[in-house]
């Protein structure tokens, strides 16, 4: 059953042959990655929150997952709007080198990490809460710590989706934890949500997504 459930998130609705990034234009290219942990033990952690956010913005648009991990070390989406194409990404290298896969994606697409969202879990904030921001540092989260690493910069938007604090000294086992059973209902709202901002942001401006979504 795990590993099914895995299969059926790893790829979405439908999986994809060929470049999804094929004749992209830059400068209406958007890239908004999901930070999580490959595996099939790890799928419904909170540490994987992000790419649950990314799976839902794919399945919205019905956009098609491609296995780039070859080239790209990550699972690749295009979901196209009228005017932009949303490219999502669900990094495969385990959170704490997801820079790695990040700068992989943006030299592919030449385009500047300023046109890069990352959305991933924050233990700091309330469950439900949502905080969009279009720079900063990666504060203790090892994924963000990777990617200003490897960019070389802190000009990276992120979406940051609350899981509610950890007990004292139980860090770890918190993030690579579950949602309890009875709060499945709540953890896909606020994926809902967190897809909902996140394609805000690339669609109507980082302003507009800051005041409709960075609410309590």
């Amino acid at each position: 059953m795990v590993i099914r459930d895995w299969l059926r998130r790893l790829f979405g609705q439908r999986r994809g042959d060929g470049d999804p990034l094929a004749g992209l234009e830059p400068q209406a290219t958007w890239v908004i990655v999901g930070l999580g942990n490959p595996g099939p033990e790890y799928a419904d952690t909170r540490h994987n929150i992000g790419f649950r956010v990314v799976e839902e913005i794919a399945r919205g648009h019905q956009a098609t997952w491609h296995d780039c991990r070859e080239a790209l070390q990550s699972l690749i989406a295009a979901a196209r709007t009228q005017e932009q194409t949303l490219v999502l990404a669900k990094p495969q290298t385990f959170m704490n080198r997801s820079g790695t896969a990040v700068a992989a994606l943006l030299q592919r697409l030449a385009i500047a990490p300023d046109r890069c969202l990352v959305v991933y879990d924050d233990m700091d904030l309330p469950f439900g809460t949502l905080r969009l921001r279009e720079r900063g540092s990666g504060g203790t989260h090892n994924g963000m710590r990777s990617v200003g690493r490897e960019l070389h910069t802190e000009q990276v938007a992120r979406l940051r989706v609350g899981i509610g604090q950890s007990r004292p000294g139980e860090a770890t086992d918190h993030v690579l934890g579950e949602f309890a059973p009875d709060a499945q209902d709540d953890v896909q709202a606020l994926v809902e949500r967190a897809a909902e901002a996140a394609t805000a942001w690339a669609i109507d401006g980082p302003s507009v997504a800051m005041n409709r979504y960075n609410k309590a």
